[in-house]
């Protein structure tokens, strides 16, 4: 019979926690501040974050336990030390599981979405489960399609509190006795929620799709066995190697030029972003680098997709950075 820990390892409980934080810390830490800036309180109230982070949440344990449903045979070559489904949870109880999960999942999404007015998010919370649906069953053993849909997904976590922000504002302030107040703020307050979010989004699909591809080249071996159409399988290592580093010194490359010439923030080494993108963002991925290239193993590439990790979450945590600095 299937422990608690089995479900929670099936759902991957802690990249559902690093979801629930990403949504977070973009409201708290980037929403909240620009929202002050252009002399508006906090918008979303907290019921209504909760619910959509709910829905975020649950949706993503759903796409992780259809995965899993459908890679049962790739997963007992790459690690079978860590079967879950056939093993523990059978093939039913998955299924079952992952039908709840994405059913509350929507209903919670589609009550937010109702709530702020807004199709988009509306949208995003039924099509999202489908696209995971599509993506174990078939896309992901696609050349490169998988990647870019995972990628995709990840960056719209992030997105939703844009979305969700700037259609509250203009059901609340679009139309105050006649008067459109957001035409008459400081900022222009829902292009500079789309353009701080949407950097961070950008930054989480550039940031996913290297560690999807990693990750590829980790499960190399059963993905050849079943005749998966990975990167690594289709174009080698050292190709693939050669891509991965490539979008590393293009997402090297574009934080030091937001860092210096975009955001208007003090450009000297005394100045917190300015350190913080060089010492916790730059260093790193110079790491991942080194790694990748000094790889030969699976296991050598779990360190690697590991410190990339560390990566995506320290992007994550440049919110904070902002908090302080507006």
């Amino acid at each position: 019979m299937a422990k608690f820990r089995d479900y929670m390892t099936l759902v991957r409980w802690q990249n559902l926690l690093m979801t629930a934080v990403v949504l977070f810390v973009m409201e708290k830490w980037v929403a909240t501040p620009l929202l002050r800036v252009a002399c508006f309180g906090e918008q979303l109230p907290w019921w209504l974050f909760m619910l959509i982070a709910l829905a975020t949440v649950l949706i993503a344990a759903g796409g992780y336990v259809i995965n899993d449903y459908f890679d049962v045979k790739i997963d007992a070559i790459n690690r079978p030390d860590r079967l879950i489904v056939t093993r523990s949870v059978s093939k039913q109880q998955a299924m079952r599981l992952f039908q709840i999960l994405t059913a509350l999942g929507i209903v919670c999404g589609l009550v937010a979405s109702w709530f702020v007015r807004s199709w988009v998010t509306a949208v995003i919370f039924v099509f999202v489960p489908g696209l995971l649906w599509f993506y174990s069953a078939s896309y992901k053993r696609q050349f490169i399609v998988g990647n870019l849909i995972v990628a995709l997904v990840s960056a719209l976590s992030p997105l939703l509190i844009a979305v969700s922000n700037v259609a509250y504002l203009k059901l609340r302030y679009s139309n105050v006795n006649g008067i459109n107040v957001l035409d008459y703020t400081p900022v222009n307050l829902p292009t500079a929620l789309y353009m701080w979010i949407g950097g961070f989004a950008a930054f989480a699909f550039l940031g996913t799709l290297i560690r999807e591809i990693i990750k590829d080249m980790q499960d190399q071996m059963g993905d050849r066995e079943l005749e998966c159409h990975s990167l690594p399988v289709v174009l080698g290592e050292q190709t693939t190697k050669i891509i991965v580093t490539v979008l590393l010194l293009l997402m090297a490359g574009a934080l030091g030029w937001l860092a210096w010439r975009v955001i208007p923030f003090p450009h000297t080494w005394s100045s917190l972003h300015i350190r913080y993108v060089v010492l916790g963002l730059l260093v790193p991925i110079a790491c991942v680098i080194w790694l990748l290239w000094s790889a030969r193993i699976s296991s050598d590439y779990r360190t690697t997709q590991a410190v990339m990790k560390f990566v995506l979450l320290m992007g994550v945590l440049y919110s904070f950075v902002i908090n302080r600095m507006l």
